[in-house]
């Protein structure tokens, strides 16, 4: 592989390394002693603050900074899901939730076939799974929280009574009103100036939700009443739990939902729990990177970081065309598997995901590199023999690259844009962080708009089905069935350094989101970046890769590029079979904690473009 990567920086020779320590932010880095609270909205970062004011830890605070980005229609709401890594200073380990919606009754490969869909759809009720995010919520309360559910959710009430609309969402209503329309407990809710010309709320304009208020006075009111008749600050939480997925805002969900067309169930809603689960690692350079399990395409992250690992980033140059290319290339690899071999664990087939992430896996898998093109016809691996195992599934490999394939070279401006749009579907991510050392790292998502509400909940559902697949051909391990978790996108991270937490890490973005995780990692670990510097650091994306929403499209060799990327680099890019945009922004969103060990403080990074926000104290 050395000598790949000498071949690769003498055929791009002039690449331009990147002064990391030298660079200016856009935003300041946030200095904090006592707490960290990061998300997607400036009012959901106040949420965390006010609880973090009120005496409450990270987990405390990121429940509420989730309430409130949820409340918010950050690309969320709360029928969606919810993905964390919880690291606990009691025990000195890191935790995986896993609040992922499963597919409902009668989701089956067949039913869809049978409706004319060559995948789940990407709007409407069928596109539903299970919501998430309550149970997720509820539980890392319960489980690792210290306040009450009124305390932590009381920002999220205030916002559900009224807040002033961000301009951002109201664009994206009025952007998508006329899916809106179709469905009527989302059209009065979403669009109150129906018959104007714009019928989304303004800017600025008082947005109220009277439905969603009421279901979340109901899980406070069942606390109340748990905490009342002597049950335990636990239990009463627990209480709430059972009132959404078991009680009337379960039946009331399900009427919604049943009305509008969707096949969830309340036996669905009942059997569907959140799962506490032990998140995978690897190790790259003595740094401990944990991610959540193949459920989510976390592992894609660990995949390219053992591979990168015999490489000399360092003397290839930050962005240079060597560096560049070398990230696409193992990107492809690691993607490629993600596309066939990431599932549900908790449905048969097993994924071989020790395998997967066997060191010995990613050096052989480096070596395929090519040095002087893009490969277009990169496959997936076969990790078996890596877990002493034989691959029953080698047969559907030989005509795997027949199916999704793009031509990234006859986009025309729009069709890239809209190509672009659907590969970065967007969600949101909460950073946490305490003088306990309680560390939150979650990627919550779906039900973003436009979406589904469920009856008078006020709860929009999820959109997740759409990433499962029909043909076990495709990926034998994502084929829908009832009960069965969708491989999502969504990907939070977590790194520890001697045993204690270092980085603390998560992104918007869809399939972007581990390959822009990757880079902000190498941007500090591998060149000395501050944090803020490696939030704002000029990224590359790939489109070879799946789409995992909608028609799941694959653009081999189209490539992100940042306008900070040299035009001879750009050049040389293209002479290797690259199809380039270039972009003002690449970065992210990315928000991130850095733990400073030598002198006890935390620095916060947040995205310097969309409407991330952190406050530190």
């Amino acid at each position: 592989m050395k000598y790949i990567v000498a071949g690769i920086v003498i055929a791009c020779c002039g690449a331009v390394v990147l002064g990391a320590a030298a660079q200016r932010t856009e935003k300041p880095v946030l200095h904090g002693q006592e707490w960290v609270a990061i998300t997607g909205k400036p009012l959901a970062a106040t949420a965390g603050a006010l609880v973090f004011a009120k005496g409450g830890n990270a987990v405390d605070a990121a429940c509420a900074m989730l309430g409130a980005v949820c409340t918010m229609y950050d690309v969320l709401s709360w029928g969606g899901e919810t993905q964390a890594l919880i690291y606990n200073p009691k025990t000195g380990k890191v935790i995986g939730l896993n609040a992922l919606g499963v597919a409902p009754t009668g989701a089956t490969a067949e039913f869809y076939r049978s409706k004319g869909y060559a995948f789940p759809p990407e709007h409407g009720p069928l596109s539903a799974v299970t919501p998430g995010t309550p149970g997720g919520l509820l539980t890392m309360l319960a489980e690792f929280g210290t306040m009450s559910l009124a305390e932590v959710l009381g920002p999220a009430l205030r916002l559900a009574e009224g807040y002033p609309m961000d301009k951002e969402t109201s664009d994206r209503i009025e952007k998508d009103k006329a899916k809106i329309k179709d469905w009527p407990y989302s059209k009065a809710v979403l669009l109150p100036r129906l018959g104007e010309e714009r019928e989304a709320p303004r800017p600025g304009e008082v947005f109220r939700q009277p439905d969603l208020l009421a279901t979340l006075n109901k899980m406070v009111e069942a606390e109340r009443e748990a905490l009342a008749a002597g049950r335990d600050r636990r239990a009463a939480i627990y209480a709430a739990y059972d009132r959404f997925y078991k009680g009337d805002i379960a039946r009331e969900f399900v009427r919604g939902s049943k009305e509008q067309g969707g096949l969830i169930t309340l036996d669905d809603l009942a059997a569907w729990k959140v799962r506490l689960e032990e998140p995978v690692m690897t190790a790259y350079k003595g740094i401990e990177v944990y991610k959540l399990t193949c459920w989510v395409q976390g592992p894609v992250m660990l995949q390219a970081l053992n591979m990168l690992e015999t490489i000399d980033l360092k003397s290839l140059g930050h962005n240079s065309a060597a560096y560049i290319h070398t990230l696409y290339q193992v990107m492809n690899l690691a993607f490629a598997d993600r596309d066939f071999y990431y599932g549900d664990p908790y449905f048969p087939p097993q994924e071989p995901i020790a395998g997967l992430l066997s060191k010995a896996y990613a050096r052989d898998r480096a070596k395929l590199i090519r040095p002087d093109r893009n490969d277009d016809a990169v496959k997936p691996g076969d990790p078996y023999p890596y877990e002493g195992k034989t691959n029953p599934f080698l047969g559907y490999l030989e005509t795997w690259l027949g199916w999704g394939r793009g031509e990234a070279a006859a986009l025309g401006p729009a069709e890239a844009a809209e190509v672009e749009e659907a590969f970065r579907r967007g969600t949101t991510s909460i950073q946490a962080a305490d003088k306990e050392g309680w560390v939150v790292s979650v990627t919550p998502s779906g039900g973003w708009v436009p979406c589904v509400i469920a009856g008078r909940t006020g709860v929009g559902m999820s959109q997740r089905a759409q990433s499962f697949v029909l043909d076990e051909r495709q990926n034998p391990f994502n084929v829908i069935a009832p009960g069965k978790r969708p491989r999502a996108t969504l990907t939070p991270g977590l790194a520890l350094k001697d045993g204690r937490p270092y980085l603390s890490f998560a992104v918007q973005g869809g399939d972007t989101q581990d390959q822009n995780l990757l880079q902000f990692f190498l941007n500090m670990v591998e060149f000395g970046m501050s944090v803020q510097e490696a939030c704002e650091a000029p990224n590359i994306n790939s489109y070879q890769m799946h789409d995992s929403f909608a028609d799941h499209k694959i653009f081999p060799g189209k490539l992100d590029v940042n306008v900070k990327v040299q035009a001879e680099v750009r050049d040389r890019l293209k002479a290797m079979g690259y199809v380039l945009s270039v972009k003002k922004y690449t970065s992210g969103p990315i928000n991130a904690i850095f733990f400073d060990r030598a002198h006890g403080t935390f620095w916060g990074g947040s995205s310097n473009y969309g409407e991330d926000y952190g406050i530190a104290w």
